[in-house]
């Protein structure tokens, strides 16, 4: 149902660069940068595999943090969406893992992001 979606960011290049590492072990990266005369200068870029789904836009204040998961195809692309999101500067917020209480092949890892949303990898495949 959704197509496409997008978060605020307090600075742009900080977030930019945390999403860039941590959405690479996902086959995901920034695919395009709205050009700033069609944004009042505003910052605003989308991410995606194959065409731009999540979108990031600066803001003055980005409010309470958020909740995306995002589908990686195996266990190892979760492990590894992790360590680079912690490399980059994100914050642990649930070490990955089975989740049996989603369902009995719910693996998935929580990072937090620059501006405090909780950013997820999950796969629903068995191990």
């Amino acid at each position: 149902m959704i197509d496409h979606t997008g978060i605020p960011v307090a600075d742009f290049d900080r977030a930019r660069a945390f999403y860039d590492k941590a959405f690479a072990p996902l086959g995901a990266s920034l695919l395009m940068m709205v050009p700033l005369e069609h944004t009042g200068g505003v910052k605003v870029g989308g991410y995606g595999r194959e065409r731009p789904v999540f979108w990031l836009h600066e803001v003055a204040v980005t409010g309470p943090g958020r909740h995306y998961a995002f589908s990686a195809r195996s266990h190892a692309e979760v492990d590894a969406f992790y360590e680079a999101a912690i490399a980059a500067g994100g914050r642990d917020n649930g070490k990955p893992g089975l989740r049996p209480h989603y369902h009995p092949d719910y693996y998935g890892a929580f990072v937090l992001d620059p501006d405090g949303n909780n950013i997820e990898a999950v796969c629903h495949a068995p191990g």
